[in-house]
């Protein structure tokens, strides 16, 4: 077992692993070798999840206000230093965001919609609604093409598909395809908050805090296919492992990490991490799972090879929102 709490004055090193507290207010950037948190830089209240541009060398952080407040966060990672947050206004309540296309695109629970801000012109470049009560964590496929966005009151998941649409038969000569955005709604139980898409890109898995069960969607008919009951009550987050045999989920109401096999779609083993779990990372190369377990004020290192608790790391008190950051 092994423990980190020390914040050592160095470089970010070109893979870090980013870390938002949400009681001390900061981001810690931690060197995923060492284990050490080597910076922690302030962040505003509220800060829920968190994510790096594509050269590693910037963090974005939502600041939620349970969907009332309408600010994102900005960080210098190489300068270890806040720069001018982005006001989100009128899109209130940023949550789940992602950094695709050069692009920042993150949930905005409060108006029901997703958001885009771009970097290069400092300005949100899109918008679109789902008319979905509490529009939460987003995922978007690196051709930008399709947006999945779980609902957690509503009990749904949004696909939403950029499609060409052709003129009626009924339409004037000379009349042109347009381009438009199909909103497919699927519903699934209540509380389904956390999701994430197989490795192949087939299934979207998601949990539901309210009767911990776990929603399969076979993404290319985009339905349900498979429904397990896991017991996860109070799912917060569910994660693929990389090689996608393997599916965490973390909860809220339990002292454990449940652990699934995606093969048979059972549950493979309970792990105990704490008195409650929120984000979940998995390393790239597979070895580890890291856990921000919200109550205890840690970040749980599971290694993926014996399924057990390897050791903690202290970043601040209420750790949640996870990610990577790779330099390049």
């Amino acid at each position: 077992m092994y423990s980190a709490t020390q914040c050592i004055a160095q470089s970010t090193p070109r893979r870090s692993l980013l870390a938002l507290s949400k009681t001390d207010h900061v981001l810690a950037v931690v060197d995923p070798v060492t284990l050490k948190v080597i910076a922690r830089i302030p962040v505003g209240d509220d800060p829920h999840e968190v994510i790096a541009s594509s050269d590693g060398k910037t963090a974005f952080v939502t600041i939620y206000g349970g969907g009332s407040l309408h600010e994102l966060n900005v960080i210098d990672l190489v300068a270890q230093k806040p720069l001018a947050p982005i006001e989100t206004k009128p899109l209130l309540g940023p949550h789940g965001l992602t950094f695709i296309g050069g692009k920042l695109w993150f949930t905005a629970e409060g108006t029901k919609s997703i958001g885009r801000y771009d970097p290069s012109t400092d300005k949100i470049d899109w918008m679109m609604g789902t008319g979905q009560d509490r529009t939460h964590m987003i995922f978007v496929t690196n051709d930008e093409k399709n947006i999945y966005t779980s609902n957690v009151a509503s009990g749904t998941v949004s696909i939403l598909t950029d499609s060409v649409i052709q003129p009626p038969a009924s339409a004037p000569p000379g009349a042109k395809p347009r381009q438009d955005w199909i909103h497919r709604v699927i519903p699934v139980s209540k509380g389904s908050e956390g999701f994430d898409i197989s490795p192949d890109g087939k299934q979207l898995w998601t949990a539901a805090a309210e009767d911990g069960s776990i929603s399969i969607i076979d993404i290319a008919a985009k339905k349900v296919m498979a429904r397990i009951d896991a017991k996860a009550n109070g799912a917060n987050r569910l994660m693929f492992s990389a090689d996608g045999k393997l599916v965490f989920v973390t909860s809220l109401r339990s002292s454990d990490l449940f652990i699934l096999d995606t093969e048979t779609r059972s549950l493979l083993k309970r792990v105990y991490i704490g008195h409650g779990a929120a984000g979940i990372l998995v390393d790239p190369d597979g070895s580890r799972v890291f856990v921000a377990c919200t109550p205890d004020n840690y970040i749980a290192i599971i290694n993926i090879k014996m399924l057990e608790v390897a050791g903690h790391i202290d970043i601040g008190g209420g750790p949640d929102g996870l990610a990577w950051a790779i330099q390049y």
